[in-house]
């Protein structure tokens, strides 16, 4: 996955004057998936028959995550990973909103006439079939679509795109489902990308060197869990003295019965790699699921364990 730098906002005062005008995708747009992309498709295209830029509205913290502090992690890309993916569709900037107090208590009809058309002068606006927003979720596309045609902006809603094979749409709920049921192929389908984890590498216990499999071990932080178990997986060297390097690997997501850990964490053993990856930054695809977690008796059975994994992953990787 080829990635381009992002540019991004975090504020509506960071913009610069060229952000004035755009055609605006508004959306959460968490994973970047197939759905999304042809509401970004379609912007694209009218922001290029109005000679305009094209710009994307979301909301960080995602707004579940205000009103459900406490619930389960359900990230799917981190919000620059979004932006450099929503850049690589042609997007000039992505304008990412505090969701906080203040966020949550604004009136569908302010913010159409404050922030859409009062800051951003926005020429057009492009949401997804099932949009809502403002306090309540009161707002929709029929009052964009009115407001809009009073204060002199279009919109246009994007129509589900549907599942292959099914009546299903694509959706960032559907992914993280296909991902918690071990099923990373049909997660990376609707995405158009495999999900892939972005996290530095921290010291651990460096109990995989003892057994010959050095193992680069990173944080889950607010990722959805994926099936906890072992996976063939890619990996993107993003900096530090090895940036730029693709490896392949074997991974275990999860929490080590066998040797125990205190929060779930992603721990990847590179292939045919001999480098120090300590605080680098690295993107791990998931691929392919090879077998579910599983204790085994000390670490002589482990070790024997995880050369047959390696050599399912090679297989499954191709190489």
């Amino acid at each position: 996955m080829s990635i381009t730098n992002p540019t991004l906002y975090r504020s509506l005062s960071e913009l610069p004057e060229t952000a004035q005008g755009a055609v605006l995708a508004i959306g959460n747009f968490d994973g970047v998936h197939l759905g999304h992309q042809q509401v970004i498709n379609d912007a694209r295209t009218l922001a290029e028959a109005k000679n305009a830029p094209l710009g994307v509205m979301l909301f960080d913290p995602h707004p579940q995550q205000f009103f459900a502090p406490d619930a389960p992690p359900f990230r799917l890309t981190r919000l620059v990973t979004r932006a450099a993916l929503l850049a690589d569709l042609g997007v000039d900037f992505t304008l990412a909103l505090p969701f906080d107090a203040a966020m949550a208590a604004c009136e569908a009809e302010d913010f159409i006439t404050d922030i859409l058309v009062g800051k951003l002068n926005v020429s057009a606006v492009c949401v997804g079939y099932d949009f809502c927003f403002g306090k309540g979720r009161k707002g929709n596309f029929a009052m964009l679509r009115d407001v809009g045609g009073e204060m002199g902006f279009e919109t246009f809603a994007t129509e589900a795109v549907l599942q292959p094979d099914s009546t299903s749409p694509f959706s960032s709920s559907a992914i993280r489902n296909f991902l918690r049921d071990g099923e990373p192929e049909k997660a990376a389908a609707l995405m158009g990308h495999a999900f892939a984890i972005e996290a530095e590498v921290q010291t651990g216990d460096r109990r995989g060197h003892t057994i010959g499999f050095a193992t680069a071990n990173m944080p889950l932080d607010d990722y959805v869990l994926p099936k906890f178990g072992v996976y063939a997986v890619r990996a993107d060297i993003l900096d530090g003295d090895f940036a730029g390097q693709e490896l392949r690997g074997v991974a275990n997501l999860g929490l080590r019965p066998t040797v125990g850990t205190d929060k779930p964490r992603l721990e990847s053993h590179f292939f045919d790699f001999d480098g120090d990856l300590y605080g680098a930054n690295l993107r791990v695809s998931l691929l392919h699921f090879i077998r579910p977690e599983k204790k085994f008796d000390g670490l002589d059975a482990l070790k024997t364990q995880i050369a047959k994994d390696s050599n399912k992953a090679r297989e499954m990787l191709g190489s």
